[in-house]
């Protein structure tokens, strides 16, 4: 964790010089309390100008104003610049849960973005909305909006015939079914419409559609559409057409951050502070992990490439996969987070990342590790057992490093006065 190494001592006697060295950027700060109040607890905020907040903060308290002073409370301030938005929210999570370890969520007024989960530990699984992650089941996610999930399920779930309801199965062939099983749109396993491998293969169907992101169903279609053709059985084929517009109906709406958790590998690109310096958050099965610093101007004398810089970074080690995280020493008291921390960590990483990815303006770039077909002997298998490899975009990424060291006038295009 990036600790707040800049510290100015506070004197009420001497504060017009105290606000005059203070930079007027976007930074966390912590003010510590003078060492004759005991115990008390630092401050911990975040702003977008240092210099214009402390000044609201430590300057002399208005008359019969209900805004809070720390005047008479602070003994110095500790702060890092920052040069993003992304780096402020996630350096000030970072530091909140390390204050608060219990209370940081309602401190920072976070909450876990919302993701889809088939249940897998059902013995009929269904597909619903949730925040939490548990140990079992596939996420996938994270989504802008509670209503954003709800509408994407609703629609998806239509090309499939997996329960929606929320009652016990009990396999009862007296039992009258839902309106989805009148409507042709469930299997009906409530009352013994289906085998249980037959609801098994479509439950697969399902979380194969949502790993590929409708890849999956979308080629099993054409190809059926195709031998159709061939068979010159045009009105099944243009049956299985009317299902193909559909499916990519469906797909239209899906952000391109959503994905299976697992799978959900990125490189989030931000300006720091420091000059002609950018900072790469690996993104690991959704875990942020620490920042890399590109310093170009020292790397203009290193031997190596920057692209061979970034593939140390990003290629998995030995005996670890992509989607491999790293957990900071805040995360448990022993060093290994128990599995509910890791979910809990999970949950507010994905927080920090939707609410940067969803925000706009959006500061900043990501790119997604995007899996690739192939034959080698590394790597899971899809659906269709095929090898998956996975490939960053390096030449990408180092376009969008010189985008984000463009001075403004040539990023936008437009002169600044």
């Amino acid at each position: 964790m990036q600790e707040l190494e800049s510290t100015a001592a506070f004197d009420a006697a001497h504060d017009t010089e105290f606000f005059a060295a203070l930079p007027a950027r976007a930074a966390v700060f912590a003010i510590e309390p003078r060492p004759d109040l005991g115990g008390a607890k630092p401050y911990l905020l975040k702003t977008a100008n240092l210099r214009q907040r402390l000044t609201r903060l430590l300057g002399p308290p208005e008359n019969n104003s209900k805004r809070l002073n720390l005047r008479e409370f602070a003994g110095s301030v500790r702060y890092r610049e920052v040069g993003s938005p992304f780096e402020l929210i996630f350096l000030h999570w970072q530091h909140a849960r390390r204050l608060w370890p219990s209370e940081y969520r309602d401190r920072l007024r976070m909450r876990p973005p919302p993701v889809l989960k088939v249940s897998l530990a059902n013995a009929y699984p269904r597909c619903t909305v949730t925040r939490r992650i548990g140990a079992s089941g596939f996420y996938y996610g994270p989504f802008a909006s509670r209503r954003s999930a709800e509408l994407f399920a609703s629609g998806f779930l239509d090309l499939f015939k997996i329960r929606r309801c929320q009652i016990k199965i009990r396999r009862d062939p007296t039992y009258p079914g839902c309106i989805y099983s009148e409507m042709k749109m469930c299997l009906a396993p409530c009352f013994a419409g289906c085998t249980k491998d037959e609801y098994d293969a479509e439950v697969a169907r399902v979380v194969a559609f949502l790993s590929s992101s409708g890849a999956s169903l979308t080629a099993e279609l054409e190809r059926e559409r195709e031998t159709a053709s061939e068979s010159l059985d045009f009105e099944r084929a243009s049956a299985v057409h009317r299902r193909v517009e559909k499916t990519t109906e469906a797909l239209r709406g899906l952000p391109e951050l959503a994905r299976q958790l697992e799978e959900l590998n990125a490189v989030v690109l931000q300006r720091t502070a420091e000059e002609n310096t950018v900072a790469v958050f690996p993104v690991r099965g959704g875990h942020i992990a620490e920042p890399h610093m590109l310093r170009f101007a020292e790397l203009a004398s290193e031997p190596r490439s920057v692209e061979h810089i970034l593939r140390e970074w990003l290629e998995p080690s030995s005996g670890a996969g992509p989607g491999a995280s790293n957990y900071d020493h805040a995360s448990s008291a022993t060093g290994e987070p128990s599995l509910p921390q890791r979910h809990r960590e999970l949950e507010d990483h994905l927080g920090l990342l939707a609410r940067w990815f969803y925000s706009k303006p959006r500061a900043g770039e990501i790119f997604f590790r995007e899996r690739t077909a192939g034959s080698g002997a590394a790597g899971p298998r899809d659906a269709g057992g095929t090898r998956r490899n996975s490939e960053w975009p390096y030449r990408r990424i180092l376009r969008a490093c010189s985008r984000l060291l463009a001075p403004p006038e040539q990023e936008t295009g437009i002169k600044t006065e």
